[in-house]
């Protein structure tokens, strides 16, 4: 008997089946890569996310709307390659059988020509294939992406204080990216694996209709026993990822500048070495465990491999089974049924890749659905920046927080508010902690809306307004400076795109930072460093008021800018804010006397309501919470008690 081995048509749309022979993970950061193979189970997290935030079928098609015409291409072309491939078993026994015996030579030239066709149409038909799916995918993927971007950026502060980076950062990148997979991996190999197992089912009963009959009944207890221990690799790997992301975050803890000086501050290094250690040490364990169960299912698999043909070959040598059949048809059918096994697995875990494709499209569009809650006005009243006055009215605002639990918020934050600043005047907003000033400030750049009343500039509600003009009218420099790693220039460039060196510079000069910049190596092309960690706190603000003053806003809040400073740099940044202050409109969250002293009015808040306002020396003479505010901080006359 000759044991000529038939090439297996392999479907084209499982381009990488490596240890697992399956269809890839669509989301390997979080069902522990691609170590499930088959016989994955659904991800309880999966399920749960699609409780939460069912998505619809036609939504998803949605997506794929425009890109129709690619799409049936390519399930025509994983098709036509999976017919084509079929035709290679029966060239085998066309060579077995006629050519090979009776010796001839023009016969087995066109069969072996054949076998070499088969091979070249299905390698281009299979490249093809693989462009068309990337190329949707990755359309689909980058119109995800960057329409959850631009959404996410038109949510209020207010998402991301109660929202981890992190989970931003993974929805953007691991789903988005996963996106891909499901087009180009998980779509293209269902297709090509039911393709291929109807075709081979039916060139295995065409050969041969009595062991068609006889693999019903050795494969489906093949399958099983791979799927078992498939299962077992899971967990294993699955307890392999877990630890393997808890040493990544005592990398990322441990390592950055924050982690950094924070252990040398609390001595708690030898600590996170000795967990870092310990995290290490578990992996080791696991994956010598993973790795041997890997090695467990390449051995099962390898038995099935053989045995499969094996009692292929035993039932062929009985005359009941075998039905007279030629040595070149044996051969054909057991390579046909080895190529059976691979894609039959697949199919097996269609359940599980499309719960996880659409747990995919269930995280995606739950950041598409949120709620824009400032946004661009429907008609925006036209405002030209450069005629602006600079008049900041309040009527009647208050604001009351949302609950996190989407239920009734808390009490209001600020009720019945009244104020007006004149185009040019200055406003210090003064109170105890919580008493609803830096919300209050807030609602002047729009970075959130009043729940009650109106918030004007030059007369036009703020509401009223493109986002981008109001940007461009209202400056805002805050305790917590944000710099980019990049070059100081190119920070200060952020509040200008098109503004020349000279501008920059002269930014720099007027608020105070200039000669220390121009001192440096590098001068305005340093880096600033992850967060600015290159320059201290009171050098980060002078760069904040930089920017600042580059965009030239006519109105300027400053919220309590110099509140975590020494009374030593605060004097530097109190200068560069009197200059950023000079001409504009100017409402600053105070924190220090120094910057009460020189504004026009002082607005006193207590429990989110106005007490008092008026001149900082007339308050003082009515003896009311202004001058309490200031006998309370007879200790320490540069810091209100607040």
């Amino acid at each position: 008997m000759v044991t000529t081995s038939v090439p297996s048509p392999r479907p084209r749309g499982s381009s990488v089946l490596g240890a697992d022979d399956g269809v890839p993970s669509p989301r390997p950061s979080r069902s522990g890569g691609r170590g499930g193979g088959s016989g994955r189970r659904v991800d309880p997290a999966d399920r749960a996310q699609l409780e939460r935030s069912p998505v619809s079928l036609r939504r998803v098609a949605g997506l794929f709307a425009a890109h129709r015409a690619a799409l049936a291409a390519v399930v025509v072309l994983i098709v036509a390659s999976s017919a084509v491939a079929l035709a290679t078993p029966f060239l085998v026994r066309l060579v077995i059988d006629d050519a090979l015996p009776q010796q001839d030579l023009p016969l087995l030239g066109w069969a072996v020509a054949g076998m070499v066709g088969v091979a070249v149409v299905t390698a281009v038909l299979g490249v093809g294939q693989t462009w068309l799916s990337t190329t949707v995918g990755q359309a689909v993927m980058h119109e995800l992406r960057t329409g959850v971007f631009s959404h996410l950026q038109r949510q209020p502060v207010g998402f991301f204080t109660r929202t981890r980076g992190g989970e931003v950062q993974s929805r953007l990148t691991n789903d988005i990216g996963g996106m891909q997979s499901v087009v180009t991996s998980t779509a293209t190999s269902l297709a090509a694996n039911a393709t291929t197992v109807v075709g081979t089912a039916v060139a295995m009963g065409v050969l041969s209709w009595r062991l068609s009959l006889l693999s019903l009944v050795v494969v489906p207890p093949s399958v099983w026993l791979t799927r078992q221990v498939a299962v077992m690799r899971r967990s294993v790997t699955a307890a392999r990822q877990r630890r393997l992301a808890d040493l990544q975050t005592q990398v990322e803890e441990g390592l950055s500048v924050s982690g950094a000086l924070l252990g040398r501050t609390l001595g708690t290094g030898p600590a996170q070495s000795a967990r870092f250690r310990e995290t290490s040490t578990d992996l080791v364990g696991l994956e010598v465990r993973s790795q041997l169960a890997g090695r467990w299912r390449w051995a099962t698999m390898s038995v099935v491999f053989a045995a499969v043909p094996a009692a292929v070959y035993l039932a062929a040598g009985f005359p009941v089974t075998s039905g007279g059949m030629t040595i070149g048809t044996l051969v054909a059918f057991t390579g046909l049924q080895g190529a059976l096994f691979r894609p039959l697995l697949g199919l097996l875990d269609a359940g599980v890749q499309i719960t996880s494709s659409m747990a995919l499209f269930s995280r995606i569009f739950e950041y598409l659905d949120l709620p824009v809650e400032v946004d661009d006005p429907a008609r925006p009243v036209a405002l030209d920046p450069a005629r602006v006055r600079g008049e900041v009215r309040l009527e009647g605002v208050s604001f009351t927080y949302p609950a996190p639990d989407g239920g009734p918020g808390a009490s209001p934050a600020l009720s019945g508010v009244d104020l007006v600043v004149p185009a040019g005047g200055s406003l210090a907003l003064v109170g105890a902690t919580g008493s609803g000033k830096s919300t209050l400030a807030s609602l002047v750049p729009r970075l959130q809306d009043p729940t009650a009343g109106r918030v004007l500039l030059d007369g036009v509600d703020v509401r009223d307004l493109r986002l981008a003009t109001l940007s461009q009218v209202v400056g805002v420099v805050s305790q917590e400076t944000y710099l980019l790693h990049t070059s100081v220039r190119e920070n200060l460039r952020q509040a200008r795109p098109d503004a020349t060196d000279a501008e920059v510079e002269d930014a720099a000069r007027r608020a105070q930072v200039h000669d220390l910049l121009a001192g440096l190596p590098d001068g305005y092309d340093t880096l600033v460093g992850a967060r600015g960690h290159r320059f201290s706190g009171g050098e980060r603000q002078r760069l904040a008021i930089a920017r600042t003053l580059l965009r030239d806003p006519r109105v300027l809040v400053l919220d309590e800018a110099t509140s975590a400073l020494d009374t030593r740099t605060e004097r530097a940044v109190q200068a560069a804010l009197d200059e950023a202050s000079r001409g504009r409109t100017t409402i600053t969250v105070a924190h220090r006397l120094s910057t009460i002293r020189g504004a026009d009015v002082v607005a006193v808040l207590d429990g989110g309501r106005v007490v008092e306002q008026g001149p900082p020396a007339q308050l003082l003479a009515a003896g009311g919470h202004y001058a309490r505010l200031l006998e309370a901080a007879q200790d320490a006359p540069e810091v209100l008690p607040v």
